[in-house]
């Protein structure tokens, strides 16, 4: 079991005053996500922001809550960021994705950006006006990448042009700037990443109706010979090996954690606003005490990938047994509330829907069961 010291225990803490100002915007940010003009100064706000920023671009020295993570560019460690977003998450998973912020395409850039690259992406983001986006996942293909069909062509100047299609992108149709993946040719070694900045020519973006994590603004993007300059091909500096797939696998190992952070958060939350209207109501303790276990493989999961990076068994447990367990919370806490209960209780309501996606998120429940069992083959379920 992973024992929290001072300064995790002060990050905890921090995180749980801003996870606060997220909670009392959720049903507004849910109800109307497009419109974030209300939000974007908010206290919460600019700490997410300021925290995933590297120093040389924070306007401010950010709270101890989200500095460090498991970010590439070695502010930090996992479990430190872990023990911060797991209680933003615990605020609102919705609010805090409508956040605009490096997010998933700031650990992308950290890991293969060169110099240039970095400024131009840090530059936009650190405004707090632009959203970053993170763009892989196409239609009828997932997250696949060897599947991946969009495509760069040269456009005879020494640039690229963009050519395919994305769905289910976080903020696509509110993005600046971001990471498109396509590929330059047929192999794997052909799959890189490109530095958009919007406006473009033949970019078109719709928001998807969405039912839960409305916040977090989920599109399809459509491109049509989007112009990228030769010099925003991401890691052209490293070698093939570590390019594009190496960069996604580092990244998605990032996500997997964040998403079986939500789950966890979510899931304290619906118990403990169980517990508040509904005292004594039958399985609360079961409930808290679940959510607490799955937090504690969170942290031991985070831990674990501090000591190497490259070992994800045990964070695909933790997202696998984090999802199945806010979904089974939410169904108890509904039932709990008898019947129309939810529509005394929009904040659960929200959160009832909202547990629904993280199934999809970073590989459905069947993808993390291969990644655990090719895990346990290869004795990483041992590994320390």
């Amino acid at each position: 079991m992973t024992e929290l010291d001072a300064r995790l225990r002060a990050v905890r803490d921090h995180a749980r005053e801003a996870a606060e100002d997220l909670r009392a915007r959720a049903l507004s940010i849910d109800a109307e996500p497009h419109a974030m003009e209300q939000h974007l100064d908010s206290p919460a706000f600019a700490m997410i922001r300021e925290s995933a920023l590297p120093e040389e671009y924070r306007s401010a020295s950010p709270a101890p809550a989200l500095a460090g993570g498991d970010d590439p560019a070695g502010r930090g460690s996992c479990l430190e960021s872990m023990v911060g977003v797991l209680e933003l998450f615990r605020g609102d998973v919705g609010a805090l994705l409508a956040c605009p912020s490096p997010a998933l395409a700031g650990v992308f850039v950290a890991l293969l950006g060169d110099e240039e690259q970095k400024k131009r992406f840090y530059e936009r983001v650190r405004t707090g006006r632009t959203w970053a986006f993170f763009a892989m996942t196409e239609p009828g293909r997932g997250s696949d990448a060897t599947a991946m069909e969009t495509r760069l062509e040269r456009d005879g100047q020494g640039g690229w042009l963009l050519h395919g299609t994305k769905r289910y992108i976080g903020n696509g149709a509110r993005g600046g700037i971001g990471v498109v993946f396509a590929r330059t040719g047929p192999s794997p070694l052909h799959i890189r990443a490109a530095l958009v900045e919007l406006p473009a020519s033949g970019w078109r973006a719709e928001p998807l109706d969405m039912v839960g994590l409305r916040g977090a603004a989920l599109s399809e993007i459509r491109l049509d010979g989007v112009p990228v300059p030769g010099g925003m091909l991401l890691g052209e500096h490293l070698p093939a090996t570590r390019r594009g797939i190496w960069g996604a696998v580092q990244t998605f190992n990032n996500m997997r954690m964040q998403v079986a952070a939500a789950a966890v958060g979510t899931a304290q939350a619906m118990a403990e606003y169980i517990a508040r209207h509904r005292p004594g109501t039958p399985g609360t303790r079961r409930a808290v005490a679940r959510a607490e276990a799955a937090r504690s493989l969170v942290y031991e999961a985070a831990a674990r990938i501090d000591r190497n990076p490259d070992r994800g068994y045990l964070s695909s447990a933790a997202k696998l047994g984090a999802t199945r367990m806010a979904v089974e919370t939410a169904h108890w806490a509904a039932a709990a509330l008898g019947p129309a209960g939810l529509l005394d209780h929009p904040l659960l309501e929200k959160w009832t829907r909202d547990v629904c996606a993280f199934e999809f998120m970073d590989g459905t429940g069947n993808i993390q069961r291969l990644h655990v069992a090719r895990g346990y083959q290869s004795g990483d379920a041992d590994g320390r």
